[in-house]
């Protein structure tokens, strides 16, 4: 009876390690979330989270979420900030949108500036919540400049 336990044991516990692999998911595409808070008022540190987000983009899902003074860059004919060597926001915008980046701007942060989702330029998104969590289905990597 003993020696029946101890080998229904083993077969048991030989088996725990093919049942998790087995039912163990497929990693998601893991993605990266960029917060933005400057704008004109700091090219440099617009330009960078711009271009970071371009090349995240090439392989990663990207979200980009701007509030505080980074909305000022979102609008209907906002300013094309240059900065050095970087490509200009407007040209970067472009090329992230059509590398289908979604770029969302704070609602709060909008009103703050006496501006509405009227004000924003083609493309760019209120934020939404639900989106923070869904535009990925594995990791996510936060950035904030």
């Amino acid at each position: 009876m003993k020696k029946s336990i101890l080998v229904l044991s083993l077969i048991v516990v030989s088996l725990l390690p093919v049942a998790s692999i087995s039912s163990a998911k497929a990693p998601g595409r893991d993605g990266v979330f960029i917060h933005v808070t400057h704008g004109t008022d700091d090219p440099h540190r617009l330009l960078m989270a711009l271009r970071m987000a371009e090349l995240m983009a090439e392989d990663k899902a990207v979200l980009m979420y701007f509030d505080i003074n980074g909305v000022d860059v979102l609008l209907k004919g906002a300013p094309d900030v240059k900065f050095k060597d970087f490509p200009s926001s407007s040209v970067q915008i472009q090329k992230l949108l059509s590398q289908k980046v979604r770029i969302m701007a704070c609602p709060a942060c909008l009103k703050a500036a006496g501006k509405s989702a009227e004000h924003l330029a083609a493309g760019i998104e209120l934020a939404d919540k639900k989106a923070f969590f869904s535009f990925t289905s594995g990791r996510i990597l936060s950035l904030d400049y």
